[in-house]
């Protein structure tokens, strides 16, 4: 018998206790910069040396975070479910935690790729570079003979996973919500294109910008949460 099918989206919220500071949060890189100059495509062409110093930090202060409960219970559900992960989060840690299948709307802060001024293209495997926790510069370059950039999605660019993520998403038996407050889209109107009879639960101690019926709402942190979310999907 196939195993049911379960679309995992992931926000800031699932990798806060692991010490890495939500995005809306306070405290953290995020609390120190201002998202427009750091985050934003605009911000890129102003000041890139602001951006790639921002990114050198957050990626100096992914490789003293470690997975917590929440990412191994995702990963742990691979065991009886064929499990997908979309994630807007740039950290590593779903795959750290044994996510084996893991989709990055947002893209990863430990690779970088070509500056070339396009939005919307999709880069290969051989144009994305793999950096690790090391630092970048001005300077240094791509094969191309193009300065490095981040391989993060700046606000005012596409996202390309997004098409990949609906898929998972209408394919999916369960969806889970984890730690996002549904405010940031397109991320946040994924959930929609599930199928009707799919269960969709949500994962978050506060508030979220959403209300609709079809969502079951755990009101704990993404740790307690996951604990009553397998309790519930097994039962």
């Amino acid at each position: 018998m196939p195993k049911k099918k379960i679309a995992v989206l992931t926000g800031a919220g699932v990798s806060a206790e692991s010490g890495l500071a939500t995005f809306r949060g306070s405290g953290g890189l995020w609390g120190e910069y201002d998202p427009q100059e750091v985050a934003s495509i605009e911000g890129w062409y102003r000041n890139r040396e602001l951006v790639l110093g921002f990114y050198n930090q957050l990626r100096a202060q992914l490789s003293k975070s470690k997975p917590n409960a929440a990412h191994l219970a995702i990963a742990g559900l691979e065991k009886d479910y064929e499990v997908t992960v979309i994630t807007q989060n740039v950290d590593n840690l779903h795959e750290r935690a044994g996510s084996t299948r893991v989709i990055h709307l947002h893209g990863e802060a430990t690779k970088v790729r070509p500056e070339d001024g396009v939005y919307d293209r999709t880069y290969s495997e051989k144009e994305v570079i793999d950096v690790g926790y090391e630092p970048v510069c001005l300077g240094d370059l791509a094969p191309n003979g193009s300065q490095l950039r981040p391989h993060i999605v700046f606000f005012g660019e596409a996202v390309p996973n997004i098409e990949k993520a609906i898929d998972v998403v209408a394919d999916a038996d369960i969806m889970l919500i984890v730690g996002t407050s549904l405010n940031v889209y397109p991320a946040a109107g994924l959930y929609r294109y599930a199928k009707n009879n799919t269960p969709v639960y949500l994962i978050d101690p506060e508030d979220v910008a959403i209300y609709d019926p079809k969502i079951t709402h755990i009101r704990e942190v993404a740790t307690k949460g996951m604990d009553e979310f397998i309790r519930r999907i097994k039962e």
